[in-house]
């Protein structure tokens, strides 16, 4: 009942089978390659003493010898950290011109207000002051440093994109922070330290510059998933702002500046940037 099986014809002489291997052979060398590529991933062999986890210590004797693995990390994200030129002469510049124009311009339309927080209309790229526009150039090059040196493109292609970007200040007071957000229309965020406050004793994320965890993931962890280091441990990730020094990431990640514990006000400068290139003739507002 049912479909019969295929008859399989009998091996024929010696020297048919050995045709046959031969055919099979390099039926897979096309396939696969050659030797040497197959063997381009490899890694030395590692002795595992003791017998393996899975086995729970019981293969005692002679130790076990395993290929080495070959780990890389697949889902990546980019994290600079730039110095700005010039940061020591120009901050102190920067932090008077910023507590001016935050309390003369309290209140009006593109700035946001409170007791505890300012954040400055985003048109900082705009304004003439001389100190505030070296800043800005200094910040913007270390946002394309950072990204030109993960990109697949040439120093001329990446020279011909175009730079668009908008920057804003925050001023944030004791007790105070910025809420998680991201920008979903830029392509870079960098993140400048103007001043910090000192320390927290009772906080050691006062102040600090919170990355989001953004892979997806399960409650579960066991022993092993629990102690993986970084770029693989699955946790938010804090940056200590320090004056003069910028951190740069991708705009899309949702980030947030945790509650200033203590004494001292907090002062960042935040840029908003992408690239265009020549064949993109329109782009999505910020």
């Amino acid at each position: 009942m049912g479909s019969a099986l295929p008859r399989i014809s009998p091996l024929g002489p010696r020297g048919e089978d050995r045709e046959r291997l031969a055919g099979a052979r390099a039926a897979l060398q096309a396939l696969l390659g050659t030797r040497p590529s197959l063997r381009e991933g490899a890694r030395p062999l590692a002795r595992v003493p003791g017998g393996s986890a899975a086995s729970g210590g019981r293969c005692r004797g002679a130790p076990m010898s395993t290929p080495a693995p070959h780990v890389v990390p697949i889902f990546a994200t980019p994290f600079g950290v730039v110095t700005v030129p010039e940061a020591q002469a120009l901050n102190p510049v920067l932090a008077a011109l910023f507590l001016e124009r935050a309390s003369r311009e309290s209140g009006t339309p593109g700035a946001s207000s409170g007791p505890l927080a300012f954040r400055s209309r985003d048109d900082l790229v705009e304004r003439p002051e001389e100190p505030l526009r070296t800043a800005i150039g200094g910040i913007v090059s270390g946002v394309s440093a950072v990204a030109a040196s993960i990109s697949e493109f040439s120093a001329e292609q990446f020279a011909a994109l175009r730079l668009q970007a908008r920057a804003w200040f925050t001023i944030v007071r004791p007790d105070g922070c910025v809420p998680p957000t991201n920008y979903p229309n830029g392509s870079w965020l960098g993140v400048y330290c103007v001043a910090a406050p000192p320390p927290s004793d009772s906080r050691f994320d006062s102040g600090m510059l919170r990355l989001h965890e953004c892979r997806p993931g399960t409650s579960f962890q066991d022993a092993t998933y629990g102690g993986l280091r970084l770029p693989y441990r699955p946790s938010h990730c804090n940056w200590p702002p320090v004056p003069g020094q910028m951190a740069v990431f991708p705009a899309a990640i949702t980030h947030e500046i945790a509650m200033v514990r203590g004494g001292g006000e907090l002062v960042i400068v935040s840029v908003r940037v992408r690239f265009v290139a020549s064949e993109q003739a329109w782009m999505p507002p910020w």
